[in-house]
């Protein structure tokens, strides 16, 4: 067979990563180049034109010299994916910038979302804004309504949005003092400038203005955020303006530079550059918001079109394991986009590709603390890196692989150490986690703990640090199953794509974890962002708001605006150079239910127009096949609104095939054996080099196949085989079973604790996909929660506070309310105060789960929802004149929703009627929301059954219990050493006092026995209950102090129970909570869903004022009702709870800014040598993270978090 002919020309493919630049060249013979480069050396001025000079150098056979401009002219083509964009922002280094605002708004995007990235963070740091200006444009647009009656507005002239929609103009802009204005942030050197006018995404007439009058005025980058990000939604397109426009420039001087080191300025040659999407565009329209994620999407886009094999459609998880961390995506057929995320705290509104980042890689770190195995998420970094790197780093995990013996040092180059000349040093690895070892042999003697073969003496380094490995191993695993199981998909149906430089030795272990039966290993995994370069295809969009309901009325304009803007593509791409049957379209439309916030992009592939459907394609049929999918029900009879319209044109080039590899005929050359320890110890393990493999080589694990930028470790029980093309795929085998006793052992309790966590947050995926109401499916008001047998928390997700302890409270409850009333088959429905409630919209749906032979449930799980109305006096969470509890709505103690697995409907229909019984008072006012709303409860409990019966089919029912026992023990030990040191660094005596709204005292005193660090609450000295909705009964007490706890902690521990109890000195009246239950269900001051750290400083008390139209300001105090006509104000001055901005004179001194964190832990006193020991390590970093992760699962967890 003939050798396949090579490009015209050299085409260059280049990944310029933050450490290495990536190239891969194909040349005109049809010979393919691939090396690896430091990104930044002092030898040449730029690495992707060093790359390339390399190669012409070699392959033309003349000198080029580095200080002379290269030649273009044999150059075809040279694609580029670039972190210039992504290093700017993760550090803060890009263009002074300003902000244009509508007046009135200056502080909007300052104070955001709100979301708090870390929800136990004592000092919750605001991300830096990117602008250091802002300038207030006196301008207002408002869209028109039917029922808008604001002063004068018949009179406002009206514009015609985009969308469809009417706009009035309330105030027109004012140019003259935006001029000045403008002037004025020249005169202070500030050329880049990003504008943010309410509803421009509607009408941008008004930003248009901006631009033009600042680009006549001398501004050299201006980014309208109705260009940049024209969607709904303010702070997230404002955002991504400043990003663009914080950005943009850096990029383009980048670009410049680029060009300058050829001659010609590569004129006449393609040049095009990765977006975030995972398509190219040309050098001059790519821009700072769409970089972001360059080089990462490459990632995705080659794997997806090396790995994924349409003929089966077997989906693929994209798993590349870096340095200091590891990204995860999947492809099943086609690129699955988000169109908003946070990239190093700044939302980006924009299409980029699903990648989920994690905090785990080559480089985390390796730590003990109380008991547990923790990796990461801080990592060691390049500089000094692993201890193995000889520069005195911490322990990593490459320094477990290498002690394990799966990373040879002699394969590696001599860089490392102070003179940057030695090898890897495997001594240095060991003689760390010996000294580990002894630390986990201390506190296993010190608790008592000589259990198990891990135990005692016997602790090798080895099993030291295969544990370590187990445990990032299952960390890695997490975000993989929530991109498939808490979606719906089966994770074991996936291939694991494997790329990035440290991803081969986890590989195998982490498709054997979950389930999957093969592993593919690229032959140039190492640099698979460069080759995805080369194989993707050039993508023009063009997007449009929309506010029409899908329906035939609306078809017309539709398909005129899809024409549209599908011939805006393919003019920008036959400029391109791309010929018209190179092109190909795709139309979207961005559509939602009524009443609701969530929109689906959805294309009509797959659902071809029909009689009485769009043109375009049946797009109603796809997004409910779609919402059926994601959500797991559909809406009939709701109508489908249209937020956004758009088109995704791509230009393909016929990629050149690869020649196959042929056979060797012979077996494969063994370049040595070495010595890996797997489970059960060390095993001779053959050594071969990937180069010199044949397509008809086998070769059984344990066996080690090394790359020139990677190592691939096949683990005893899978089988590697080289495909025709020269790439791996492993064959992955069911392995040794690994029998799990009921004894506490160090590394398997690290594990579980990941497991239950997993569970608990997939059960939450799973009532947030099948939810239907908005405070449950989109404001995300929820907690779902595994327990013990004894009903103690076992793991609750980081989902909201006042849940936390709260939970676990209903459950014992039921336990000892109903005991052996509890059967399989029922599901219990609670909300009362007294049974663990927090406040009566809180329904608590509990499920019992049995297991052959055991008369009595073998662990519970639990899901809690914030319904929108359960009848009551008024509609919402807390009628503001509620006196007693009949009147806040329907009230379940111990209510069987679900009996012998029949769903009872009208039983709990009836219940939540009742309330209209009472006078004054109403049913539920939303009945349809409540019944779905507890159908997907009892659908996120079965999820969590189905994932326990799971781990108890591996492990067997003994060992899951006793490690639910042992995972809430070790969140004791954690709390127990912090309640050390605070009496060790402070005082054993703390007292506290803050007031409600109307006066009322809660008075704390804390009693702290540094011995057993354990702590007495005294809430003693309180005022009598207050007739009214604040009250605290036990459960939200108990909330409120875990989280304090659990903060206080200051790193990951599982979030479970931490075993409070009436102190026997004190009465039921002083110490933790009342015994006896009072019947209001609020919480004092604030609701404690989102409570914030006062530090004991002073501070205003909030403030709700209304400012009434006619001039008249009344106070309304912590809760009222009241009603307001056109014109009026409200003012709410305490955003986000809690105290704001400096005490009024006499009322506690100047303010003070909150003390830093760490100086919790800071001496007050001489330490006294009799004190115990700082639980902290000292070697810690001050910061407790050093890495921002990324992607829709985190997106999801903030999303919660922000509650």
């Amino acid at each position: 067979m003939a050798a396949p002919l090579g490009p015209a020309g050299f085409q260059f493919a280049i990944d310029r990563g933050g450490t290495f630049t990536d190239v891969f060249a194909r040349c005109p013979g049809g010979r393919v180049r691939v090396l690896k480069l430091l990104s930044e050396d002092p030898a040449y001025r730029d690495a992707p034109t060093e790359g390339i000079r390399r190669v012409l150098q070699e392959e033309l056979g003349v000198p080029l010299p580095r200080d002379q401009p290269l030649d273009g002219s044999r150059i075809q083509w040279i694609r580029m994916g670039t972190t210039v964009a992504t290093n700017a922002l993760l550090q803060r280094r890009g263009e002074r910038a300003a902000l244009a605002v509508t007046r009135g708004f200056r502080h909007l995007l300052h104070i955001g979302t709100q979301a708090r990235p870390r929800l136990f963070d004592l000092e919750v740091a605001m991300p830096e804004v990117l602008y250091e200006e802002v300038i207030e444009v006196d301008e207002r647009l408002i869209p028109e309504q039917e029922d808008c009656h604001l002063p004068g507005s018949d009179s406002w002239p009206r514009v015609q949005g985009v969308s469809g929609v009417t706009l009035l103009v309330q105030r027109p802009l004012d140019v003259s003092r935006l001029r000045a204005d403008l002037e004025r942030l020249l005169a202070r050197g500030i050329r880049s400038l990003a504008v943010l006018l309410l509803h421009s995404y509607a009408w941008p007439g008004h930003e248009e203005q901006v631009g033009a009058l600042a680009l006549a005025l001398g501004f050299s980058q201006v980014s309208l955020s109705s260009a940049v990000a024209g969607m709904a939604r303010a702070v997230p397109r404002g955002l991504t303006a400043c990003a663009d426009a914080y950005l943009s420039p850096g990029v383009r001087r980048y670009l410049q530079g680029f060009c300058q080191g050829f001659r010609d300025g590569l004129k006449g040659v393609q040049v095009l550059f990765m977006r975030s999407d995972g398509g190219l565009t040309p050098m001059a329209t790519f821009g700072g918001a769409r970089a972001i994620l360059s080089g990462p999407a490459a990632g995705v886009v080659g794997y997806a079109r090396t790995t994924f094999d349409p003929r089966d459609g077997t989906p693929v998880i994209g798993f590349d394991m870096g340095g200091t961390s590891t990204d995860v995506s999947r492809f099943a057929g086609e690129l699955e986009h988000v169109f908003e995320a946070s990239t190093a705290g700044v939302a980006i509104q924009a299409p980029q590709l699903d990648i989920n980042t994690v905090a785990a890689g080559g480089g985390s770190r390796l730590f003990f603390r109380s008991g547990l195995y923790v990796v990461g998420p801080e990592s060691a970094g390049a500089h000094p890196g692993p201890a193995c790197y000889r520069k005195g780093g911490p322990l990593t995990v490459t320094d477990a692989n290498l002690v394990l013996g799966r990373l040879l040092p002699e394969f590696f180059p001599r860089i490392f150490g102070p003179d940057e000349s030695q090898p890897l040093c495997r001594d240095t690895a060991v003689a760390a986690f010996r000294q580990l070892a002894a630390t986990i042999r201390a506190f296993q003697g010190d608790s008592g703990d000589t259990a198990g073969d891990t135990a005692g003496d016997n602790l090798s380094v080895e099993e030291v640090a295969l544990g370590f490995i187990r445990v990032a191993n299952e960390a890695m695993c997490r975000p993989i199953r929530a991109l498939t199981q808490a979606r719906g998909h089966d994770a074991a149906r996936h291939v694991l794509a494997c790329f990035g430089g440290a991803g081969g030795q986890h590989a195998c272990a982490i498709a054997r974890t979950l389930g999957m039966a093969r592993v593919f290993i690229h032959k140039h995994s190492g640099l698979l962002s460069a080759l995805g370069l080369a194989l993707a295809d050039a993508v023009q969009e063009e997007q449009e708001p929309c506010a029409l309901p899908y329906g035939p009325g609306a078809f017309p304009r539709l398909e005129a605006r899809l024409r549209e803007l599908e011939r805006r593509c393919r003019d920008a791409l036959r400029a391109q150079g791309f010929a018209p049957e190179q092109i190909r379209t795709e139309p979207f439309l961005h559509l939602r239910y009524e009443g609701t916030d969530c929109a689906l992009m959805v294309s009509p592939r797959g659902h071809p127009p029909r009689p009485g459907t769009c043109g375009a394609g049946d797009f109603l049929a796809a997004f409910t096949a779609r919402y059926q999918q994601e959500f797991g029900f559909t809406i009939p009879g709701r109508a489908v609104l249209v937020d956004d319209l758009r088109v995704r044109g791509t230009g393909s080039t016929e990629p050149v095939p690869e020649p196959p590899l042929g056979p060797r005929g012979a077996p494969p050359r063994v370049e040595t054996v070495t010595r890996c320890y797997f489970e059960g110890g060390y095993q001779d393990t053959p050594v071969f080099l990937l180069g010199e493999l044949g397509s008809d080589h086998a070769l059984p694990g344990p066996a080690i196949v090394i790359d020139t930028n990677s190592t691939i470790v096949v683990e005893p029980g899978c089988v590697a085989r080289v495909t025709p093309l020269g790439d791996i795929s492993i064959e992955v085998g069911a392995g040794p079973a690994r029998a799990v006793g009921t004894a506490l052992e160090p590394v398997t309790l690290s594990v579980f604790s990941h497991r239950f966590m997993s569970i608990a947050e997939q059960m939450g995926r799973t009532l947030q996909r099948t939810a239907i109401s908005t405070n449950i499916k989109e404001r995300l008001d929820f907690s779902c929660a595994l327990f013990g047998p004894d009903g103690g928390l076992v793991s609750n997700a980081p989902h909201i506070p006042v849940h936390l302890g709260a939970m676990q409270e209903a459950v014992q409850f039921q336990i000892r309310n109903l005991g052996p009333e509890l059967r399989e088959g029922d599901v219990i429905l609670s909300n009362h105060p007294r049974a663990g409630g927090s406040h009566l919209p809180d329904l608590t749906v509990i499920t019992p789960v049995f297991w052959p032979g055991e008369p009595r449930p073998v662990f519970f799980v639990a899901s809690r929802g914030h319904h929108a109305d359960v009848g009551g006096s008024s509609p919402g969470s807390m009628p503001p004149h509620s006196q007693s509890l009949a009147q806040e709505g329907a009230a379940f103690v111990s209510f069987k929703l679900v009996t012998n697995g029949e769903f009872q409907e009208q039983a709990v229909t009836e219940a939540l009627l009742a309330p209209g019984a009472v006078p004054g008072c109403s049913g539920t006012r939303n009945l349809r929301d409540n019944l779905a709303d507890l159908r997907a409860q009892v659908a996120a409990n079965q999820k969590g059954i189905g994932l326990v019966r799971e781990l108890i089919g591996q492990c067997g029912l003994a060992a899951v219990q006793a490690y639910m026992g042992h995972v809430q023990a070790n969140a004791e030990v954690a709390v127990r050493d912090t309640l050390r040191a605070v009496a060790a660094r402070w005082w054993t005596s703390l007292a506290a006092e803050d007031t409600m709204d109307d006066g009322t005292p809660i008075r704390l005193r804390v009693t702290l026995e540094p011995k057993e660090g354990s702590a007495v609450f005294d809430f003693g000295g309180r005022d009598p209950k207050f007739l009214g909705n604040c009250n605290a009964p036990r459960a939200i007490t108990l909330s409120a102090l875990i989280y304090c706890l659990r903060c206080l902690v200051g790193h990951d521990i599982p979030l479970n129970q931490v075993r409070p109890q009436n102190h026997p000195k004190y009465t039921p009246k002083t110490a933790w909570a009342p015994q006896k239950q009072p019947e209001h269900p609020k919480n004092p001051k604030t609701h404690p869903k989102n409570p914030k750290p006062r530090w004991g400083l002073p501070g205003a008390p909030g403030l709700n004022l209304l400012l009434r139209r006619d001039g008249r300001v009344i106070n309304l105090g912590g809760k009222s009702s009241v009603c307001v006509e056109p014109g009026d104000i409200f003012r709410l001055l305490t955003p986000g709870g809690g105290g704001f901005g400096p005490p009024e004179d006499g009322a506690g001194g100047a303010p003070q800014d909150p003390p830093d964190p760490q100086d919790l832990w800071a001496p007050q006193n001489p330490p006294d040598p009799r004190d115990p020991p700082d639980p902290r390590d000292p070697r810690d970093p001050p910061s407790p993270r050093t890495f921002l992760e990324r992607g829709s699962v985190f997106e999801f967890r903030q999303a919660q978090e922000a509650v």
